[in-house]
């Protein structure tokens, strides 16, 4: 939809005033960047599988020489070994040895068709090019090239044509290629070698040759492929870089064939790398095992359910000097039994990916989604996510590819973990369902639930709370939170005795709420009537709303134009503020305390006041029950920062008047903005306060709401009637208790949350000034908004263009999207949320000097889609 004429009219003029604009975005773009990991994306057209194993010495690469013999048994195929890891090279060389025995295999087989066949070695140690001076390569010293890292590009390549029984080019022939990634001199793990040979992998750089392997391959292929990452030790094994290969390897998420041990004691080895791999979200497709007289398979079969077959090879020969020529015949049925599991698992997987976004469409009912406007090729699959980024399936013409995505709504505003803390918490939790299952809360305590109550008071309701209700998500919460402020005013104000049982109608008072415009607390009937009107409340959503309270206009703050300022409601506004109050060089001064003896605060305060006496009700029969806001971001209701000045002199007044005082921070707290509470930026304090979201790290649900021992005390009597009847079925449930104490305590510590300041408990700058300031004077950018984690801008819209159902910004959503970035737009106001635990460099600018701040691509994506959107529209203005 495009913007009104006049708005391109204004664009227009804004884009000739800045024609150097442009010119900025293409210099930081190209001055500032910093090595990421990179986007995983590989095809479909095939299957790619990894192959593990229990432990080391088991056979894996007999298994990926012995599908080759399998796969490899008709004409117009390709078989693709990858050795991503191979130490005690060149005497040890994996791929060099599916190589050889396909090739011995096929020799004394002989199939009519032709195979080309090829073993590469693309880089290695120092140590090990040194010893590839004679052996199976030949090559001379200056041809090896050095990349950094003791590691050096080899290239080395070796390669035959296997000649079938007929003449290829009339029978076809099919292509075996091998290659050994990274090789190390030394038999030891992949940590300890690449250490002692000063040749250490990162494992994005890993992963990056690894796409680049597979993306290369897969090029311009006909015919069937088969595809095989053979992995080096056990399941849990270390890499280079000293993370554990179930972990490295997890972006891709490539399914799984799991070499187990069929040896004495085998069985639990087995079982325990099985259940390692699940753990981590991957799919095991099959279990085999070598046969030692023992019939694992039978029990491992039972274990399993059935649901994951288990092969079995036939003894393996000891004899060094067995070729295993016979050995792989005899196996060979059993492979060809392995490759058919495979495939059938591969064509199964793509049915059903391409089948899920059209079921989806004709039997889900999203929240907040017209269904009239998402046709089914606009339906995103997500087949996974790993720490911040969805796996994405798509379909590019008639190619089925999976693909990355950066979930830059942090999957409404929950996620936070990153890829490691959401393997924690999947042992964790997986540990509470198995110790637990689920318990019943009421006058029971077990351990999740008291440690995650003992956390919560110790921070974010530390100097205040001192009691914990649970619930299951945040408008719950907030119902709750109402119940218990409404009940204090009540006893505060004397409107009702102890005697809760005599109580009869005539004393009852209409008890409303004090609340912000645009603040949102949830879509439950109770917290909606704490809300003033909005597209949330309508008569289409919900004809029961009346609205039970008070609604005050906040002044709010934003970047604009590179400055950040502060604009006022009208009210405020006619009391003629002094203009340099209302700018601010930094945005560190919006929270200063010293603000409060300025002469804006007394007229906030004048305002405050005289609004609650206009409310207040002669007769006493409508009573102001109660404060609640979001502090300083307002949320679903457009990403506004309230100015915190204003809601600190706001709940002053309130507790003047013995208003009890709600914060809700089902979106705010747990460092969404930077530190724990919200409460660190408008440094007062609540009587209640909700928490939800990341307060598990997002993965299963589960909200709490604080209160003083002062509220509490006011639900304590002698009749059950007295006390607080609210409560859920999986109220303070094992799980959710649990992922709360692993999540809490991970963010808050230093050695987990990298991005912490430990001193101050707070997170260091995750977004770059420069970049926000470069956003901010875009001319499609009415302002922007940064704090913690927290990115958003509202673009520049007018009429039906703006607010929440606004349809303006869909182009630019769909096309940042295909750039790998998944926003989910509040109207006209796009925003990103990062992990607080994000990793990242700081930039670099002149001489070396670092600015505190993490450059990420997406925010640069971001900035050249706004630029390239808007120019489009203004072309379409100027035609």
């Amino acid at each position: 939809m495009s913007p009104p004429t006049t708005l391109f009219a204004g664009l227009l003029r804004r884009y000739r005033r800045r024609g150097h604009l442009r010119h900025h975005v293409r210099r930081f773009l190209s001055t500032h960047s910093r090595p990421s990991l990179p986007s995983i994306e590989y095809p479909l057209t095939h299957p790619i599988y990894t192959i593990w194993a229990a432990n080391t010495s088991l056979g894996k690469t007999l298994v990926s020489a012995g599908l080759s013999t399998s796969f490899l048994s008709s004409p117009h195929r390709k078989y693709l070994y990858l050795k991503p890891l191979q130490t005690g090279f060149p005497d040890d060389s994996d791929s060099h040895f599916v190589y050889n025995k396909y090739s011995e295999f096929f020799s004394q087989n002989r199939p009519e068709f032709s195979v080309f066949a090829s073993n590469h070695v693309l880089k290695a140690s120092v140590s090990a090019s040194e010893a590839l001076s004679r052996g199976a390569f030949e090559i001379e010293r200056d041809e090896i090239v050095g990349c950094g890292n003791g590691i050096v590009n080899l290239g080395l390549y070796e390669e035959s044509r296997l000649q079938g029984s007929e003449n290829w080019e009339m029978k076809g022939f099919s292509k075996l290629v091998c290659k050994t990634m990274y090789g190390w001199r030394e038999a030891l793990s992949p940590h300890l070698v690449a250490e002692r040979e000063n040749a250490r992998v990162e494992d994005a750089e890993l992963l990056g040759m690894l796409k680049g392997c597979l993306g290369i391959e897969s090029e311009s292929e006909k015919g069937d492929v088969l595809c095989v990452i053979e992995t080096a030790g056990g399941v849990a094994s270390p890499g280079p870089s000293g993370s554990l290969q179930c972990d490295l390897y997890r972006p891709f998420r490539f399914p799984v064939i799991l070499v187990g041990d069929g040896r004495l004691g085998g069985i639990s080895g087995t079982i325990s790398a099985y259940e390692s791999l699940k753990l981590r979200g991957y799919d095991v497709v099959a279990v085999v095992i070598e046969d030692h007289g023992l019939v694992n398979e039978g029990l491992l079969s039972s274990y399993l359910q059935r649901r994951v077959p288990v092969l079995v090879l036939p003894p393996i020969p000891k004899e060094m000097s067995n070729n295993l020529m016979e050995w792989f015949q005899e196996a060979l049925s059993t492979f060809h039994s392995l490759e058919e599991i495979m495939q059938s698992a591969f064509l199964e997987r793509t049915s059903r990916l391409r089948n899920m976004p059209r079921k989806a469409h004709d039997i889900f009912w999203w929240p907040f989604t017209q269904h009239k406007l998402v046709p089914e090729e606009n339906v995103t699959l997500i087949d996974s996510r790993c720490g911040e980024n969805f796996a994405v399936h798509k379909v590019c013409n008639n190619i089925d590819l999976i693909t990355q995505q950066f979930d830059a709504c942090a999957s409404w505003w929950t996620q936070g973990p990153d890829a490691n803390l959401q393997i924690e918490l999947a042992r964790d939790v997986g540990y509470a369902t198995a110790r637990y299952g689920h318990v019943m809360f009421p006058e029971n305590v077990y351990e999740p639930a008291l440690e995650c109550a003992e956390l919560l008071l110790e921070g974010v309701g530390k100097g205040w709370a001192s009691r914990v209700y649970f619930s299951d998500n945040g408008s719950t919460a907030i119902e709750i939170a109402l119940k218990m402020a409404l009940r204090k005013f009540l006893f505060d104000h004397k409107i009702v005795s102890d005697d809760l049982v005599a109580e009869n109608a005539e004393s009852r008072v209409d008890l409303k709420v004090l609340a912000l415009r645009g603040s949102y607390h949830g879509d439950t009937l109770g917290a909606m009537e704490a809300q003033a009107p909005s597209p949330y409340t309508g008569f289409y959503q919900q004809p029961w709303y009346k609205g039970r309270g008070h609604f005050l206009d906040p002044p709010t703050v934003a970047m604009h134009d590179g400055v950040w300022k502060l604009s006022l409601p009208r009210e405020i506004e006619s009391q003629n503020p002094s203009l340099e109050e209302l700018t601010f060089s930094l945005r560190e001064n919006i929270f200063n305390e010293s603000r409060d003896t300025s002469n804006l605060a007394d007229i906030y305060q004048s305002y405050i006041w005289q609004t609650l006496q206009l409310i207040i009700d002669p007769s006493g029969s409508t009573q102001t029950g109660a404060l609640i806001i979001e502090p300083v971001i307002q949320g679903a209701g457009g990403m506004e920062m309230v100015d915190p000045l204003f809601q600190r002199v706001l709940v002053k007044e309130c507790r003047n008047q013995k208003i009890p005082v709600i914060f809700d921070e089902v979106f705010t707290g747990f460092w969404r903005l930077g530190a724990e509470s919200a409460t660190e930026f408008i440094r007062c304090k609540p009587d209640i306060a909700c928490f939800a979201k990341l307060m598990t790290g997002g993965i299963v649900p589960l909200a709490v709401t604080l209160a003083s021992e002062a509220v509490f005390e006011a639900f304590v009597g002698d009749s059950k009637l007295q006390a607080l009847l609210h409560g859920h079925s999986y109220t303070a449930h094992a799980v959710g208790c649990t992922a709360a104490v692993k999540s809490i305590k991970w963010f808050k510590d230093s050695k987990t949350n990298h991005n912490l300041i430990s001193e101050a408990m707070l997170l260091r700058e995750l977004w770059d000034s420069e970049l926000v300031r470069l956003i901010s004077i875009l001319p499609a950018v009415h302002r922007v908004v940064v704090l913690g984690t927290l990115c958003a801008l509202e673009l520049r819209a007018e009429g039906s263009n703006a607010g929440y159902a606004s349809l303006y910004a869909r182009s630019l959503l769909q096309k940042l999207r295909e750039d790998g970035i998944y926003m989910r737009p509040l109207g006209n106001v796009i925003y990103l949320i990062e992990s607080m635990s994000i990793s990242g460099v700081h930039i670099v600018i002149g001489q070396n000097r670092p600015v505190a701040g993490i450059v990420r691509f997406d925010l640069l994506k971001v900035i050249s889609r706004i630029e390239l959107w808007c120019l489009s529209f203004v072309v379409i203005c100027r035609d």
